[in-house]
């Protein structure tokens, strides 16, 4: 008699299947890797900044000011005196964590409204909807100035100017619609296959059903929407930073770096040059990582060489 596979050994084999399928996919894409290499390379960086940063970010020294890239200051000095790589490394930890906590309150908020519409249906399809469709229509920008200014207005100690807390709750607030709207075209597809009516027909409870059987199905375009709109958040932050409304000085941040430095550019460009350069290198490698995922986890999709 032939010997039976375990279930759950069965179930480590077919994980192990869809990790390889997926691997061999990802590998292939070659900007991916190198958008993933460079993420982690960064946020390892600014993770380390204490170890690596040869300066205190808050140190001044007025004696040495507008001070050019050398072996003293890799990156310079600012205005006063401050090292520029100490702040770019401690201004991106800052710049990751808005983009990380925006990101998440996005996903959540986007995906509970997602599978609520399209899993229920009908009126709560219709009223979902149409708040998503009516937050959409809103001008962003003026919003996110608006409510940065109001949350600092209260006297709540996570909330103050040097947070990063209150800009990353009104990017999050204001960027879910795009996942609810995915996750919700998803969730409709779903809801009526054959294991979802199965459960329902045994008697699955709608939370069961919703998390154990139409949430690890959707989870592959959520990943991506993350990923994308990561990079969304870090330059919704550097935007709002830039404008004086994000994180307040002296707290460092890529963005309200660079908001000092528009009569510096011709003198000491280099404060200028480094942190938008930060942007700019994240925001394209965290997009080359995730085209790379969709193309992985889609299998529809052509994998780009």
């Amino acid at each position: 008699m032939a010997a039976t596979i375990p279930f759950t050994e069965k179930k480590s084999v077919r994980e192990q299947s869809l990790f390889l399928f997926f691997w061999s996919r990802f590998i292939k894409h070659r900007m991916a890797l190198i958008g993933g290499a460079v993420t982690l390379f960064i946020i390892l960086l600014v993770t380390l900044a204490p170890l690596v940063a040869p300066y205190d970010p808050m140190t001044q020294d007025l004696l040495h000011r507008f001070q050019p890239p050398s072996a003293a200051h890799w990156m310079g000095t600012d205005d006063l005196g401050r090292d520029m790589f100490a702040r770019v490394l401690y201004g991106g930890r800052i710049s990751l964590s808005v983009g990380l906590f925006a990101m998440s309150i996005s996903i959540l908020l986007g995906s509970t409204i997602g599978l609520a519409a399209g899993y229920y249906g009908g009126w709560a399809d219709s009223i979902l909807m149409r708040m998503t469709e009516t937050f959409m229509s809103i001008p962003r920008l003026f919003v996110l100035i608006a409510m940065g200014m109001f949350l600092r207005t209260l006297d709540l100690p996570f909330l103050q100017a040097g947070s990063f807390l209150p800009i990353s709750l009104v990017i999050g607030a204001l960027s879910w619609m795009g996942t609810a709207r995915l996750v919700r075209a998803s969730t409709l597809e779903l809801r009526e296959r054959e294991f979802v009516l199965a459960t329902r027909a045994l008697g699955g409870s709608d939370a069961r059903i919703l998390f154990r059987r139409i949430f690890p199905n959707i989870a592959s375009p959520i990943i991506v929407s993350a990923t994308l709109g990561l990079a969304g958040a870090i330059i919704s932050e550097s935007g709002l930073s830039y404008l004086g409304f994000g994180v307040q000085l002296p707290t460092p941040t890529w963005g309200n770096m660079l908001s000092n430095t528009q009569s510096q550019m011709t003198t000491a460009p280099w404060t200028a040059v480094f942190p938008g350069l930060m942007i700019f290198i994240i925001v394209i490698a965290i997009n080359y990582l995730g085209d790379g995922l969709r193309d992985a986890l889609d299998p529809r999709h052509t994998v780009k060489k």
